[in-house]
């Protein structure tokens, strides 16, 4: 039986451009920092991936620096902006990746950081009111905002050009988590006007391991990682050719078939949740339906734990994720949707199914063939379970 999956927004498969770039240089020897003609070989296939991913990404290759993924690049934006500019607070938003969540706790625990999280509304959008208000309370004191470009579990889009403008106004720098959004979204590092955006190479269709935090020149960034000085000295560490090489290539090929890719995933999706609330009619889709990732479909099933119906479409061949997290064992509503005004119940009954690049009409066609039945049986047992 081969599995249908349906949880790209997790990791997609690695395209063939990016495969082919990444082994053609795992047999290179060659360090970039090395200045031999084996180095010097490395260093430019470093430098012409990062010009690769500047012009993709419409910013100045100097601007990008290599990381170890997405986590890293989150990390290195928020600490290192905050260590720089040594003002007290940072605002987010309460529906952020835990890379970004968790490092705000630390700074918050451990450096004195005053860090505010700004609520959304039922769709998961920020309230652009909220911003403002902790943006005009004591601007001085505000060493950053960082807000996702779109949310990893229900797919909305957040209107990051508010969010600039707002902040411009106050001389404040914008950080923004774009790992779900490249290559799904048009996505533009100058024209957005945001100083530091996170990608990753796994969401694009390239390797594990690797990412990049594009960060404007002028904007001044403490490492967090002190050793060779790469990376204009902001992450030190020898240079992962071999990955990096993967990475560009996904980046440059997702970023020009962003278009035809939003087309195509877009209208399956849409097939796929008219599908769904035609088999289980009271299934309410998540995020707001007019700004949203084109790949994304999130649903609350209620009467079911999430969990169980993970584990029986599983059974049957068909991989998705639940939107709740799993920490030290122990299963958690998602904080996403008890941001979005879900009680715990509703947001431990919810599913997240997502496509990418690889999806088919039959993915589509396994789910709503088989979504019915499980649906049923959840509820079954649930009810079981309550008496």
């Amino acid at each position: 039986m081969n599995n249908v999956y349906l949880d790209h927004a997790a990791t997609t498969p690695m395209l063939p451009a990016a495969v082919e770039a990444l082994t053609e240089q795992l047999t290179n020897t060659g360090n970039p920092s090395s200045l031999h003609a084996s180095g010097r070989h490395a260093r430019r296939v470093v430098e012409e991936s990062r010009e690769r991913i500047a012009q993709a990404l419409n910013c100045r290759p100097g601007e990008v620096v290599f990381t170890s993924g997405g986590t890293e690049a989150d990390n290195l934006a928020l600490k290192g902006i905050f260590w720089s500019r040594q003002r007290p607070r940072i605002l987010s938003t309460s529906i952020e990746h835990h890379a970004v969540l968790d490092p705000l706790h630390w700074l918050g625990h451990d450096e004195d950081a005053e860090v505010t999280l700004l609520p959304v509304d039922e769709l998961a959008r920020l309230d652009l009111d909220a911003l403002r208000a902790a943006l005009e309370t004591e601007p001085d004191d505000v060493a950053l905002v960082s807000v996702m470009w779109a949310n990893n579990e229900v797919g909305t889009l957040q209107p990051i050009t508010d969010v600039v403008e707002l902040a411009a106004a106050h001389g404040i720098p914008v950080h923004t988590d774009a790992v779900q959004a490249v290559g799904s979204v048009p996505v533009d590092f100058a024209a957005s006007g945001v100083d530091a955006l996170t990608l990753t190479g796994h969401k694009v269709g390239g390797p594990f391991g690797v990412g990049a935090l594009v960060v404007r020149r002028e904007l001044e960034v403490t490492p967090l990682v002190h050793g060779g000085g790469q990376e204009r000295d902001i992450r030190s560490g020898t240079i992962d050719t071999p990955a990096i090489a993967g990475f560009a290539a996904a980046v440059e090929a997702t970023v020009k078939g962003q278009a035809d890719h939003h087309v195509r995933i877009s209208a399956l999706r849409d097939e796929l949740v008219a599908g769904v609330r035609a088999l289980v009619p009271d299934a309410i889709l998540n995020g707001d339906p007019a700004n949203m990732l084109p790949g994304h479909a999130h649903f609350r099933f209620p009467g079911c734990e999430g969990d169980s119906l993970l584990m029986l479409l599983d059974a049957r061949g068909i991989e998705c994720s639940t939107g709740s997290a799993c920490n030290a064992g122990v299963p958690q509503a998602s904080h996403v949707l008890l941001a979005m005004g879900c009680s715990d119940a509703e947001a431990r009954g919810s599913l997240r199914f997502s496509l990418g690049h690889t999806s088919t009409q039959s993915d589509v066609d396994a789910l709503l063939a088989t979504i019915g039945p499980v649906v049923e049986r959840a509820r079954a047992a649930g009810a079981r379970k309550a008496v």
